[in-house]
């Protein structure tokens, strides 16, 4: 079964965008490898945009639709289990238990908590406890 995390931003006004940037290179340092699940494509283009730009000392690797890229972006789920996937869909995955851990990322407004509240519940039926994480 996998781990869903949930980051939710109370006060902080970061950007959904900022804060996967800021994980992902977290994760990086551990070796794993990392899948932006997004149908977006205005915010597939935003997270690329933003991978080169993030750390100033280097760029964080990454593809879209490149399986082999530490960090791939994407509109369609990898098709392998070991991937650390950050869910940007307004709905939860129904198949986490392929994946080792899902990132939920939910902004300080209205509509991304309504949205967040939905996917909690939407866990929660499936019968996982998802971690919530408080910034």
């Amino acid at each position: 079964m996998a781990k869903i995390s949930f980051y939710l931003f109370e006060k902080s006004p970061e950007r959904q965008v900022e804060s996967a940037c800021r994980l992902s290179r977290k994760i990086l340092r551990q070796s794993a490898r990392i899948w932006f699940y997004c149908s977006d494509q205005g915010l597939r283009q935003q997270l690329d945009e933003r991978l080169w730009t993030f750390d100033e000392a280097s760029f964080i690797p990454h593809g879209i639709d490149q399986p082999h890229a530490p960090v791939c972006i994407s509109e369609h789920l990898p098709e392998q289990d070991d991937w650390i996937v950050f869910n940007f869909n307004n709905q939860a995955l129904e198949q986490c238990s392929h994946f080792s851990h899902i990132i939920e990322i939910i902004e300080n407004n209205d509509d991304a908590k309504i949205i967040g509240r939905e996917k909690f519940k939407q866990y929660r039926r499936l019968g996982i406890a998802p971690q919530t994480y408080k910034l």
